[in-house]
């Protein structure tokens, strides 16, 4: 899922940063608002949605929520990103026989590099941490995410703390994994080559 939102939001962020299009701020302001509506205003009519199109508790819908949700976050920060980096990058790619795509996945990805993962990162947690869609779109246990499953160790009479600490170190640890991996990838990309 991060991939797939790093890949769709780096293709929308080089054509808001590289080109010129009628209604172009019009998508970018669309592209802002969507950020502003609170989830819980979407979940009746996407759950609606989500069970007309007979993908309630699966893993296709809460992927694609979790796109939907991600997406705009990405578009925004990777057209900033991007909008840092020179156009003469461009230029000298297409003044080499190179096409804009070349342009982009040899050159501007590359250097976009701490972007990217900052931008993966959060993506992850994001999805990692949400509540509200991943208990309203699912149903079997099988389906269900670590936030949830830790909240149905809590019973109506108690809590089993032992039980919902344990799960609590083991949900972090994946945390913990990618912070390591994505700190080595940003210490890496902003080391001054010799």
């Amino acid at each position: 899922m991060v991939a797939v939102t790093l890949f769709i939001g780096i293709l929308a962020a080089y054509g808001f940063s590289r080109f010129e299009f009628p209604g172009k701020e019009l998508f970018n302001s669309i592209v802002v608002g969507v950020q502003a509506i609170p989830p819980i205003v979407l979940l009746i009519p996407y759950m609606g949605m989500i069970v007309a199109m007979k993908l309630f508790d699966t893993y296709l819908a809460l992927i694609l929520t979790y796109l939907v949700m991600t997406l705009p976050y990405c578009i925004l920060m990777m057209t900033g990103y991007f909008n840092t980096l020179s156009r003469e990058l461009d230029e000298a790619v297409l003044v080499d026989g190179g096409s804009r795509w070349k342009a982009l996945w040899s050159i501007l990805v590359p250097i976009s590099l701490p972007g990217m993962v900052s931008v993966a990162m959060y993506t992850f947690m994001q999805a990692w941490n949400e509540y509200l869609f991943a208990l309203a779109l699912t149903q079997s246990t099988s389906m269900r995410t670590v936030p949830i499953g830790i909240n149905l160790l809590m019973g109506q009479h108690g809590y089993d703390w032992s039980q919902m600490m344990a799960m609590s170190v083991l949900g972090s640890v994946r945390y913990w994994y990618c912070s390591c991996f994505s700190k080595n990838i940003l210490l890496r990309a902003c080391r001054p080559e010799a």
